[in-house]
């Protein structure tokens, strides 16, 4: 019963059992139309979204459906030469009133300084868990894979396959997890002169506009999306339980992703180690010298 109750979901939800589906399929523009430019062909596999900033308005696009669990990717190329004030982004975020998300912010900065990526966590409301790191190679000089792995027991971060965070699923903490509530996938380059770039002391220079990061390989065929109908998309528990079940089946969800392999552990204390900018889990000031009960298991 199990088995054809999944089989019947992958065919009528249009869960992802089979071969990717092309860019229209999956996604719409957010806002920004005038800013936004489609190239390529599904066939052909080389789809490409660039998307544009001006003083006038950003630009962004978003999941069709919203996703429970899976591998969730994408390769950008951000903007290049002087990018003090944007922000550029690839996010995931639930429709629901607590508010749950899993973002990818790049931080924009001046002509030959590096970006910095910030990454933060929001569950159930709660967010306040951010993280910056500088990236160990020119994210402007080609295009590289950001992608979220998302299980039961785990969310890893990840930039070209190497592990950079991870947040456990700590419930036996009073920690809520992110394991019932569908989230959707949104992009966006937007302005954030009053903070991005030297705490908001470097604005944007709009002579330089606009503003363009690139998208590519939209990868959501090893995840499970919920097609409940009408919006917004709250998941019923039968749609949270086939999801499940799916997972329970899937690479993503079995070992040894269940948890951090050596080789991630290694990539997260290589990154501590030497690319670190700021961790939520070590500013003791912020949250009147308590550490936050998940940080004692959220770094290796």
């Amino acid at each position: 019963m199990k088995n054809s109750l999944l089989a019947f979901f992958c065919v009528s939800l249009l869960l992802a059992c089979g071969a990717q589906a092309g860019f229209w399929d999956s996604y719409e523009v957010l806002f920004g139309q005038q800013n936004f430019q489609y190239s390529g062909s599904p066939d052909q596999g080389n789809e490409n979204v660039q998307l544009g900033l001006d003083q006038l308005t950003g630009s962004g696009f978003k999941s069709k459906y919203p996703y429970l669990f899976g591998y969730l990717s994408m390769k950008i190329k951000l903007v290049g030469g002087n990018s003090a004030g944007t922000v550029t982004s690839f996010y995931m975020a639930s429709v629901y009133e607590k508010w749950s998300e899993l973002d990818f912010e790049f931080l924009g900065n001046t002509s030959g300084a590096p970006y910095i990526l910030q990454t933060n966590v929001f569950s159930e409301g709660v967010g306040q868990r951010e993280q910056r790191i500088y990236l160990w190679f020119d994210p402007t000089a080609d295009y590289h894979e950001y992608g979220v792995l998302w299980n039961k027991n785990l969310i890893l971060f990840m930039v070209d396959g190497k592990v950079i965070r991870v947040f456990h699923n700590t419930q036996y903490l009073g920690i809520p997890y992110l394991n019932y509530q569908p989230m959707f996938i949104y992009t966006s380059i937007w302005d954030g002169s009053t903070w991005a770039t030297c705490g908001g002391t470097v604005p944007a220079d709009w002579s330089l506009a606009p503003f363009k990061a690139s998208y590519s390989n939209f990868n959501t065929k090893d995840a499970c999306a919920v097609t409940t109908e009408p919006p917004p998309y709250y998941a019923t528990p039968e749609d949270v339980s086939l999801c499940s079940s799916q997972a329970d089946q899937s690479w993503y969800g079995n070992d040894p992703n269940l948890a951090l392999t050596q080789t991630q552990i290694d990539d997260l204390r290589w990154i501590k180690s030497n690319y670190i900018v700021y961790d939520y889990c070590t500013d003791l000031e912020r949250y009147n010298w308590t550490v936050p009960p998940e940080c004692a298991v959220n770094w290796p």
